[in-house]
């Protein structure tokens, strides 16, 4: 892997790490003005808001990933959620942006973000080992992003994560994520104001060796819930117009 810039765990409790801020305008815009997502595949999202492009997950493209572009778009700063392929292929990504991989407390451009640890699979994290899910507020939104997480959220996990506007969930299952039912279980813990589902089958998976399950069965079992759906990858999301009642939002990948 390429030699980065990076940013790791600076302590046992909460401590932060600061970066040098790069963008007055950021700094006086650092918790308003809405906020752009960009799909990008899988659990990668581009974030873009309060002067900041904000990566999460980069992946190389392979398995359930092998058809989807590489994401190696331009960004300031990239969060992992764990150094498996599908969540933490930062190699080949343009510029020299700034990387966060493991719990903690961090700030970057006035923003401050949350890594949380999370088990990566079912066995307490024998199998496949923690999972951070991420959370921090942009463009006036307060995100979490859970990444790979398989374990249940416990009681000190939810007042870390306290009530997101927006939630990354990922649905699809196998060893290393949620599944339908396991991910439901999560949006009721959470109450979120808006859901975006990731980690599940598309068209981008090779048949062979991908042992995820696609979008439906997570929606399924969400009858009731207001589901909306994107012609496109991007949401422009406002902090002043998000549902109260709770609704999913699914964006569409063009291959």
């Amino acid at each position: 892997m390429k030699r980065r810039q990076l940013m790791g765990y600076a302590g046992a409790g909460l401590v932060t790490a600061c970066i040098t801020n790069l963008s007055s305008e950021s700094q006086a815009n650092a918790q308003s003005g809405g906020l752009s997502v960009q799909w990008l595949g899988h659990t990668c999202f581009l974030f873009t808001g309060s002067g900041a492009k904000i990566l999460v997950n980069p992946f190389r493209t392979v398995g359930c990933t092998a058809k989807y572009r590489p994401p190696k778009v331009a960004a300031d700063l990239v969060l992992i959620s764990s150094q498996l392929l599908d969540e933490g292929a930062v190699d080949g990504l343009p510029g020299n942006p700034k990387l966060i991989y493991e719990p903690g407390v961090y700030e970057f451009q006035d923003i401050k973000f949350q890594g949380i640890a999370i088990d990566h699979d079912r066995k307490g994290g024998k199998q496949f080992g923690s999972n951070t899910a991420w959370r921090w507020k942009q463009g006036g939104i307060n995100i979490l992003h859970l990444g790979g997480a398989a374990a249940p959220i416990s009681i000190e996990q939810k007042i870390l994560m306290g009530r997101p506007d927006v939630a990354f969930i990922p649905v699809g299952g196998s060893a290393k994520a949620y599944n339908a039912q396991e991910a439901k279980q999560a949006v009721q813990v959470l109450n979120p104001k808006l859901v975006i589902p990731t980690h599940y089958r598309t068209q981008a998976a090779d048949a062979a060796t991908c042992d995820i399950s696609p979008l439906d069965d997570f929606l399924t079992l969400m009858q009731g819930m207001t589901v909306r759906r994107s012609n496109g990858d991007t949401v422009s999301l406002n902090p002043g117009k998000l549902p109260e009642n709770g609704e999913i939002q699914v964006l569409s990948y063009k291959f």
